[in-house]
C-alpha cells in the first residue's frame, strides 16, 4: 500500500524525526519527503510518500495510530491511499477547451481520477460528453432557481461519491452555501493572472490596459469571488500588434494547461492550504 501524508502545524524542533520514526515503527519505507518551514508565520508543512511493508496495517488503522502524534502537534493532516483515484465532477457551460484538455489527459491515463459525470447549465457540450461516454446532466439556472438547482446538483454529487469539483469555465457564481459544502474541493480556472483583472471579461480589461503579459490562474473556490488560494498560474507574452481576439486565443491555451496542472497537483495530493495561500510540493 502506497500512502501520502500531508501535514501542517506550528513549527518546532524534531517534527521530521518524529514523523519518520512513526513511519519506520509501523513498517513503512519512505520514498519521498518534502518539507517547508515558514519562518515568518512559524508554520511547518510536510508531504511524505511511503509504502507500508506490513500488509496487516489497514489505512484506517494507520490513521488511528497517527492521530495521537498529530494531536500532540495540534496538526491539520490527512493520509491518503495513493492508489485510490479521486472521483471528479466537471462543471462546464459553453466553452470546451478546458473540458477537452482534462478529458484527453484523463483518457491517456495522465490524471489519477475517475470522471463519473459532467454537469452544465447549458446543453451545448453534451456531444463532447457523449463522445467520451460520460453522463451529462443539465441544470438550467436563473436567479429564481439557483439555490434549488444547486441542491439538486449536490444530491447528484453525493449519489456519485464525488471528491472534487472542477469548474472548467463554468460561467456561474456558486452560492456560499454550496461552496461551504466543498471547502478546498472546488477548483476554478480564472482567465486572468490573478489578482489582476478579476471579475468578468478580463481580456477586455487587459487589452484596454495594453498589457504585455496575459495569464490564467487555477485556484480553490471560496465565497469571495476569484480570491481563493492559488494552486497554479501561467502566462503568455503579448505584443502591441495583437488584437483583443488574439489575447483570447492565447489566453485559452494558457487556461486549459493551467487548469489541468492544478487538477494534477491536487489529485496527486501535493497541495496544502494555509489560510489564503497554498504550499505546493511540485
Amino acid at each position: 500500500m502506497r500512502l501520502i501524508l500531508l501535514l501542517s502545524c506550528v513549527d518546532k524542533p524534531g517534527l521530521v524525526s518524529r514523523i519518520s520514526s512513526f513511519i519506520y515503527d509501523h513498517g513503512g519505507n519512505i520514498h519521498s519527503l518534502d518539507e517547508h518551514a515558514d519562518d515568518q508565520e512559524a508554520q511547518f508543512f510536510i508531504r511524505v510518500e511511503w509504502s507500508t511493508l506490513n500488509k496487516e496495517n489497514s489505512l484506517s488503522e494507520i490513521k488511528k495510530a497517527f492521530s495521537g502524534l498529530a494531536n500532540e502537534f495540534n496538526a491539520e493532516w490527512e493520509i491518503r491511499d495513493k492508489e485510490k483515484k479521486l472521483r471528479v465532477a466537471i462543471f462546464v457551460s459553453k466553452y470546451d477547451h478546458c473540458l477537452r484538455e482534462i478529458l484527453w489527459r484523463y483518457e491517456s491515463g495522465d490524471l489519477p481520477i475517475d470522471i463519473p459525470l459532467i454537469i452544465s447549465n447549458h446543453p451545448d457540450l453534451s456531444s463532447v460528453a457523449e463522445q467520451h461516454k460520460i453522463p451529462f446532466h443539465v441544470f438550467s439556472i436563473n436567479s429564481d432557481t439557483k439555490l434549488e438547482q444547486e441542491k439538486n446538483e449536490n444530491d447528484l454529487l453525493n449519489a456519485n461519491g464525488i471528491d472534487l469539483i472542477v469548474l472548467a469555465r463554468y460561467m456561474q457564481v456558486l452560492s456560499s452555501q454550496f461552496v461551504n459544502l466543498y471547502k478546498n474541493r472546488i477548483i476554478n480556472i480564472h482567465h486572468s493572472f490573478l489578482p489582476a483583472f478579476i471579475g468578468g471579461d478580463p481580456y477586455k480589461q487587459a487589452y484596454d490596459r495594453g498589457v504585455k503579459i496575459i495569464g490564467a490562474t487555477s485556484h480553490y473556490v471560496t465565497s469571495d469571488l476569484d480570491e481563493g488560494p492559488i494552486i497554479e498560474q501561467g502566462t503568455a507574452r503579448i505584443s502591441h500588434r495583437e488584437s483583443r481576439q488574439d489575447l483570447v486565443r492565447k489566453g485559452r491555451d494558457v487556461e486549459r494547461l493551467v487548469l489541468a496542472r492544478g487538477l494534477d497537483l491536487h489529485c496527486n495530493h501535493r497541495v496544502l492550504v494555509s489560510g489564503s495561500k497554498t504550499i505546493v510540493f511540485a
